[in-house]
């Protein structure tokens, strides 16, 4: 498992941390069914303190990416809510696109990167 923080980013580490998670999901680095190293492992590793990854953690649990088991800790475990996942998804692509336009993007060139990314993600899984 490769995750790689940014300790200079303005983006809290909790953050970071569920948002390479949720990347390796897509790119099927982490799989249905497969453990997520311990909570104080991952601190270790990464070098954070273990309320982060805890945190990181209960938030993908409560986004539907993991469970979380007494016994094997965190488990990816997609929750699948289409109309949920549509309607989150709906929300912060708003705000990206919204800052996309204020910065001079276009349209072909939004449709473009979400088509390349589309595929990346299709290849990888």
């Amino acid at each position: 498992m490769i995750i790689e923080i940014d300790f200079n980013s303005d983006e809290a580490i909790y953050m970071q941390l569920c948002n390479q998670i949720i990347l390796g999901i897509a790119t099927s680095q982490f799989r249905e069914g497969e453990q997520l190293p311990s909570v104080r492992q991952l601190a270790e590793t990464i070098g954070i303190n273990m309320h982060t990854v805890n945190k990181a953690y209960s938030i993908l649990q409560q986004e539907g990416f993991v469970k979380i088991d007494r016994r094997r800790g965190a488990i990816i475990a997609i929750d699948i809510d289409k109309l949920q996942a549509l309607s989150d998804a709906k929300s912060e692509l708003a705000v990206v696109l919204a800052r996309a336009i204020c910065k001079g993007i276009g349209r072909d060139d939004i449709h473009k990167l979400v088509d390349q990314l589309y595929d990346n993600y299709e290849r990888n899984s």
